[in-house]
């Protein structure tokens, strides 16, 4: 029985093995191999199906939640009206097809007599498609899903949930901010459940490091009831049949394309930019930092020490957090690896870095971003930080990735957003496990993070080893 047998279930083995390059690492962790053809295919025939899906449906509304709220839960009631107001008044609801606000709000649109969509995702456990879907498409890779969930939707509705639409939240406000998306409401139906996160935002990454503005926050529309969240959408219109997945548009009709080659071509050299990397860790946070600050000297110390202890650093490869890593691998000796975004043609790398990528698609750049590491640092950051802190999350708590260390950098900024996780997720409205709120680590001293991934990395070398031997 080898490492990765040991560690997982047969039907979770196969959810990670084919769902993130993460999980490719630990099986054969001493080589770096990413170069899996069929992987590539399967994502692109997600890809095509999906949209191919997608194309003859109009004034689509995408309602996300968590899948464990009962169906008498306040917010999962509010869910079903929503739904019955979205299916009398001709939009299309689209959800992730599982339980929860999922099930309650495809069973308002079922029941009057709406569109009812379901995204689904494969997992080894939880989620299932409700019977009040009506037409569905199911997901194995969460890049596609979460593109599919996003693409379309002239309006985005999020109720009180898990990791999971806490991460597709971010997401949406992310590219919403950069301009991969169209500017269309983000509805946050349950104050309680929200105002913790819109205060999070306000006072950590506006007011503490000035990675957000005030109209980065005004999109986002917090309400109550399921008739104050209709009232917004009335306002909206239909995006036709185009979908933003860049500033340029993709068309969403049964013709896909040239793009979809684009994004094929995106993977393809991806995996093969990370193959080989083995021992990397890649840190993540806000451009917006500048060189006299805290943080900044803390990233660049953190680089400094792990190229000395023979890492590679992997960053975003800008400026900010990302310039302070990269210049203290460098200075350590070490191979800063950047992993961009092209805006308007241009990558945008900072002159520290030794090798660098750049991607046109930002869910291809983060595919790969996120791929394997002996861990993960995310230093304060606003709604680009937050997403890929929350994706490395749902991924790991749904068995989509191994498992590696992800360590929170300055109490300070961390702590309400750690506060809100352990105390509203977990306890109040449980939609993540007890163990859930484990999968992290909160520090403040970099020599505290350093001892942290290389004593992870030599527990990880003997349990392979024995597995080896086994």
């Amino acid at each position: 029985m080898n490492y990765f047998q040991k560690r997982f279930t047969p039907s979770q083995a196969d959810a990670v093995r084919f769902e993130h390059p993460g999980a490719k690492s630990f099986v054969d962790n001493e080589t770096g191999e990413f170069r899996d053809s069929w992987r590539i295919f399967r994502i692109m025939a997600e890809f095509v199906e999906g949209y191919q899906f997608l194309s003859s449906f109009k004034n689509e509304i995408t309602i996300l939640g968590s899948a464990r709220l009962p169906a008498t839960s306040v917010y999962s009631k509010e869910a079903h009206a929503l739904g019955h107001l979205l299916g009398k008044g001709g939009y299309t609801t689209i959800t992730g097809g599982g339980p929860g606000i999922m099930e309650a709000a495809n069973r308002g649109a079922y029941e009057s007599g709406g569109e009812s969509l379901g995204l689904n995702i494969q997992l080894p456990f939880e989620q299932r498609t409700n019977p009040y879907v009506k037409k569905s498409t199911a997901f194995s890779f969460f890049i596609t899903r979460k593109v599919m969930l996003t693409a379309p939707s002239q309006a985005f509705v999020c109720f009180p949930g898990g990791f999971g639409t806490l991460d597709e939240f971010f997401e949406i406000a992310d590219y919403i901010e950069l301009g991969f998306m169209m500017r269309t409401p983000i509805i946050l139906l349950g104050s309680a459940f929200w105002k913790p996160v819109l205060s999070f935002l306000e006072h950590g990454a506006f007011k503490q490091i000035h990675a957000l503005k005030p109209k980065d926050l005004s999109m986002c529309h917090m309400v109550d009831t399921a008739q104050a969240a209709f009232d917004i959408i009335k306002t909206t219109q239909d995006q036709g049949k185009e979908c933003m997945l860049a500033p340029s548009l993709f068309q969403c009709d049964v013709n896909v394309n040239w793009r979809i080659f684009r994004i094929m071509a995106e993977l393809v050299e991806g995996f093969e930019f990370l193959t080989g990397l083995v021992e990397d860790v890649t840190i993540l946070g806000t451009g917006h930092i500048k060189q006299g600050s805290p943080y900044y000297k803390k990233a660049r110390m953190l680089g400094k020490k792990l190229a000395q202890r023979g890492f590679s650093v992997v960053t975003g490869g800008g400026q900010g957090i990302m310039e302070a890593a990269s210049r203290g691998a460098f200075e350590g000796g070490g191979e800063p690896i950047g992993i961009n975004t092209q805006v308007n043609y241009k990558e945008r790398i900072n002159e520290y870095v030794k090798r660098s990528i750049a991607f046109n698609f930002p869910f291809t750049r983060k595919f790969i971003l996120l791929a394997p590491s002996k861990a993960f640092v995310f230093f304060p950051g606003g709604f680009g930080t937050m997403h890929e802190l929350f994706e490395v999350l749902t991924l790991m708590e749904t068995g989509k990735m191994e498992k590696v260390p992800v360590v929170l950098v300055g109490k300070a900024y961390w702590e309400p957003l750690v506060a809100f996780i352990r105390g509203m997720l977990c306890k109040k409205f449980k939609t993540i496990n007890a163990s859930d709120s484990t999968l992290f680590t909160v520090v403040d001293d970099i020599d505290s993070v350093v001892k942290f991934i290389v004593r992870d990395r030599a527990r990880h070398g003997r349990a392979h080893k024995k597995a080896v031997r086994s």
